[in-house]
This record gives C-alpha cells, sequence and structure tokens, in this order.
C-alpha cells in the first residue's frame, strides 16, 4: 500500500511495519543476529549479509523516518551526535566552513569545535533569526555548511527555514535542520527546503527515555550514497533492539506530540508574567518574537519551555532541584516531565564562548501527565523560593 498522502498517524503507525509473513505477527520481529546465511557465496537472502552493513529492523525504522519526513532515504545511527558525525564526515574536507546559530545543542557545537576544527574545518557562530547577518556570514566565510536548529536549544528561538534554505543554497551551502525538537509531526524540514534532516531519536521519536538513537534524512541520491557508505564503513548504527524500540515509540508520535504540545502551552500561559520569572521562553506565546513564524512551519508549538528567574542563578538553581513530577535530568522529549539546568548540565561545554547559556536559566521538558498536577508542581517550587 503507498502510504505517502496517509495521514501522519497512519504512516507513523504504518510505514515499514508489514505483518511478519511466516507467523502473521502484526508486530514485526527484532531480528537479533550478527550475520545471515548465504544461499552460496555472495548469494545475499533479501541483499542481507552482515549485520552493520544492514538489519530488517534498522531498515524497518529507517523506511519509517523517511515517510515521516517526506525524505527518499534515511540512516539510523547509535546516537544523535553519532548521526551529525557521519553527516560531517561526509561532507566536510580540511579547509571547509560550518556556520551554525548562536543557540544550539552544546553536544553539537562541541563536536565541530573539539573533533573537526583540530581536524582543519572553521566554525563560527550567528544569530540565525536574523537573516542579514546569516547572509552576511554565509557569502563571507564561503560556508560548506549551515546549520539550522528550530526551535533552538534552549532558548526557544525559531528560524525561517524556508528563507534559510534559500540563502544556503545561493552561497552553495548544504542547509541542515535539527529538528529534534519539533519532531517530524510538527514540522518538516526538507519540505521547506532543507538539504539533511537530524534527529536525536532518543528524544520525542523513541519517547520513552529508554532508547538511545539518531538519524538523518535526505533526499538527494549522492549525499544519501555517502552517508549510507559511512555507516556501514564506520559502523556507527543503530542495534536492533534500540531500533525497535525506536519504532514502537514513533507509532505513538502524534498523540503524544498533541499531549507535550497542548500541557506546554497550558503552562506556559499560566507562569508567563509569574513575578519570580524574568522570561518565558516558548513560541505558543503571543508574545514570543517567533510565535508568528512558528505557527506558519509548525503544527504546533512542542513540549519544551524555558524560564529565566528575576533573582538570578541562585533562584534558578534552587527552583531545578525542588520539583517532583518533574524530576531533575538530562534530555527530552519523553513521556515523563524533566527539569534541567543547561549551563551546568547539557550546554556545560559551550560555557566561555557565544553560545553560553544565561546562568538564570531552567528548561522543560513538558511531559504527558495530568497538566494540573504539572502546574501545582511548578507552582509549588516557586512558592518556595520566597519561604
Amino acid at each position: 500500500m503507498d502510504l505517502s498522502s496517509s495521514d501522519f498517524a497512519t504512516r507513523a503507525i504504518h510505514a515499514g511495519q508489514a505483518f511478519d509473513p511466516t507467523t502473521g505477527s502484526v508486530v514485526p520481529p527484532v531480528y537479533l543476529t550478527s550475520t545471515f546465511v548465504q544461499d552460496g557465496i555472495g548469494g545475499f537472502r533479501g541483499g542481507y549479509e552482515y549485520a552493520r552493513s544492514a538489519n530488517p529492523t534498522r531498515d524497518s525504522l529507517q523506511e519509517l523516518l523517511a515517510a515521516l519526513e517526506g525524505g527518499s532515504h534515511a540512516y539510523s545511527f547509535a546516537s544523535g551526535l553519532a548521526a551529525e558525525d557521519t553527516l560531517l564526515r561526509a561532507v566536510l574536507k580540511p579547509g571547509d566552513h560550518v556556520v551554525m546559530g548562536n543557540d544550539v545543542y552544546g553536544g553539537t557545537h562541541r563536536l565541530v569545535n573539539r573533533v573537526f576544527v583540530p581536524w582543519g574545518v572553521t566554525l563560527s557562530t550567528v544569530e540565525m533569526t536574523d537573516l542579514d547577518a546569516v547572509r552576511a556570514e554565509v557569502a563571507a566565510t564561503s560556508a560548506a555548511v549551515l546549520w539550522v536548529e528550530t526551535p533552538s536549544n534552549p532558548m526557544m528561538k525559531i528560524s525561517d527555514i524556508a528563507a534559510l534554505a534559500e540563502i544556503g543554497h545561493a552561497a552553495g551551502a548544504l542547509v541542515v535542520v535539527d529538528n529534534t525538537f519539533a519532531s517530524p509531526y510538527l514540522q518538516q524540514p526538507l519540505s521547506l527546503g532543507a538539504d539533511v534532516v537530524v534527529h536525536s531519536t532518543t528524544k520525542y521519536l523513541g519517547g520513552h527515555s529508554d532508547v538511545v538513537g539518531g538519524a538523518l534524512v535526505v533526499n538527494d541520491a549522492e549525499l544519501a550514497e555517502k552517508i549510507g557508505f559511512l555507516q556501514f564503513g564506520v559502523g556507527a548504527i543503530s542495534g536492533p533492539m534500540d531500533a525497535w524500540l525506536t519504532v514502537r515509540g514513533i507509532k505513538t508520535l502524534a498523540v503524544r506530540v498533541e499531549r507535550h504540545s497542548t500541557n506546554a502551552l497550558t503552562i506556559a500561559e499560566s507562569l508567563e508574567g509569574h513575578p519570580a520569572l524574568e522570561a518565558v521562553h516558548y513560541p505558543g506565546l503571543a508574545s514570543h518574537p517567533g510565535h508568528a513564524l512558528a505557527a506558519r512551519q509548525m503544527r504546533s508549538f512542542g513540549g519544551m519551555i524555558s524560564l529565566q528567574f528575576a533573582a538570578g542563578p541562585a533562584a534558578a538553581r534552587a527552583f531545578a532541584e525542588s520539583t517532583t513530577l518533574f524530576q531533575l535530568a538530562e534530555s527530552l522529549g519523553g513521556v515523563e516531565s524533566l527539569i534541567g539546568y543547561p549551563t551546568e548540565m547539557t550546554h556545560a561545554s559551550v560555557r566561555g564562548t557565544a553560545l553560553e547559556v544565561p546562568e538564570n536559566l531552567v528548561r522543560l521538558s513538558v511531559g504527558i501527565e495530568g497538566v494540573d498536577d504539572l502546574l501545582a508542581d511548578l507552582r509549588g517550587a516557586l512558592a518556595a523560593l520566597d519561604s
């Protein structure tokens, strides 16, 4: 059945998920094997030879990811950073330049700055919401890669994917969009002109905080061939159980992200204007500078919120350590709510750089619990700051 015109939720449940023809099992099996018997030398059954080069469970996930992002090829990796590393190996050479937003996941900046820069790549950062600044930076540096993250981590900035794709392509740059915060349910960057979509599948795609993974999705056959070779040749693949868990998570992506989004909007609207808070960063708020753009290029506004505390870092730290339902932990996108203090957790590696996170900021990954319970937890922690 051709699912290309089907509803997103239908694709999430059925793409790459044909029932097992031998037993009729509705859920495809996990192929926990390292190698495959050949029908004579070079006689591969279904093209399978060795599990680093291909595995039916990983292929199932890759087909599903491509269907959700509207791509022709998808590749699954052991982590989001493994996916990013593979992409950068595929497209960069010493002397090339990367232009990156000044608010992205700290690990992405660390990967380029501490692994690829010593190899001979150069890196600069720019305010990605300022299109004139991006245009000037890409032109001045003859950038090979324009790296976009929207919504950004952790300041929740919204960047115009279509406009940035146009700017990047005019300068000959490959345009990469990290779609982790939005997920393909809320946003499909390839349809807006991006060349590559990156995911940490650990987050909303997996959705249950029980698996680590990453993915790349593209529409260009030549680039796909380079990525596919490095996936095989370097070997940072997702294992079959990790791939299976990610597929299982994706099946409920649509309903989960709807709940994440409605919960987050309710919380952001409730907290906006609280005297303890200097700012509430959430693109669903009409006061957010990227609200209108987010409404155009996203289905809804997602489950991530950042708060800045008027009383400074001590208040932010105390708040992060006093919630109950919002558990203090790194990562995001799971069904349970998490809270983090980015400057010493997810973004510790960018202190002292242009990406340094304000010390009075905490980041909320709003889960799918009852929103009244989540609000009570947050309000209790805010009230405790005054006691």
